[in-house]
């Protein structure tokens, strides 16, 4: 019988630095497309810096029909790849070119043209570091005393994305320290210490954080204890309420709805929101 299964196609990428850039462009892209159970040959070729490289990458891709995503960033390298795609019959996407002539345009300079600046060891680099130690250190309500310091508090019950919310901020570059909210039990005195527009009060919906609470206790095979409030419905409720309770007597926190969304979705409503407030600012849920 004949392999009905379906061909795979190739796509190979290509870069004179690390090829991250475009390899994660390239995954965001395939995302948008229903492809079922197509498979896909996704190879990176990077630090591509000589001619006979790029022979080598074009001569592979013809072979494979491979779809062919460059992010060289020197114009003489870019040309000569395009040249030595068209002669081979070889489909080049250029994802840097035309950007880098844009922007050219834009602030009337000519590009640097030199790899791998993005992955450079600088004042940035050492700047994020010291963001992630700080943010862990200061993780679940550890060090109280961190909390003044920090760029941004978050609080919230278990379960709410606090922890991988923290350190997704903190490859940012920005010092994190979250709270625990814990029923019956007030938050820490230097929480009051910090300023409030720089406090995030996560919520969820009580079903939503039922249901994760729930899937938790059975990955953990906790879910058959009677003594477990921990993923009860009341309790969970009770928690909320203390938390909202919290969160209303702060009416400068700002107050976060975490309920289906993705920590990158939740990180860009929170740094738009701490870029935007000011002292005078309302307090607004997000």
């Amino acid at each position: 019988m004949a392999d009905s299964a379906a061909p795979v196609r190739a796509i190979y990428i290509v870069s004179d630095a690390t090829g991250e850039t475009a390899e994660k462009v390239v995954r965001a892209a395939l995302l948008q497309f229903d492809l079922g159970d197509q498979p896909i040959d996704l190879r990176m070729f990077p630090h591509l810096r000589h001619e006979h490289d790029i022979d080598t990458v074009v001569a592979e891709a013809r072979a494979a029909h491979a779809l062919l995503v460059s992010t060289l960033v020197r114009t003489e390298e870019r040309e000569l790849l395009y040249q030595k795609c068209t002669a081979g019959g070889v489909q080049c996407v250029d994802l840097l070119g035309a950007l880098l002539g844009s922007l050219a345009g834009f602030f009337g300079a000519q590009p640097r043209g030199v790899p791998g600046l993005l992955h450079t060891v600088s004042g940035v680099y050492f700047r994020r570091m010291e963001a992630i130690e700080f943010t862990v250190h200061g993780d679940d309500g550890r060090d109280p005393d961190c909390l003044p310091r920090a760029d941004v508090v978050l609080v919230g019950v278990s379960r709410t994305s606090k922890t991988p919310l923290s350190i997704y901020l903190a490859q940012k570059g920005y010092k994190v320290a979250n709270v625990p909210i814990v029923l019956d039990v007030p938050p820490p005195q230097q929480l009051s210490e910090v300023d409030p527009h720089r406090v995030f009060a996560l919520t969820i919906q009580p079903e939503a954080l039922l249901s994760i609470r729930r899937q938790r206790l059975m990955r953990l095979h906790m879910d058959l204890m009677p003594d477990m409030s921990y993923g009860q419905r009341d309790h969970i409720l009770r928690e909320i309420h203390f938390a909202r309770a919290l969160y209303a007597r702060h009416a400068d926190w700002t107050v976060v709805d975490i309920t289906g969304k993705a920590i990158e979705e939740t990180a860009a409503d929170i740094l738009r929101s701490l870029t935007s407030r000011t002292s005078a600012a309302p307090a607004r849920e997000i």
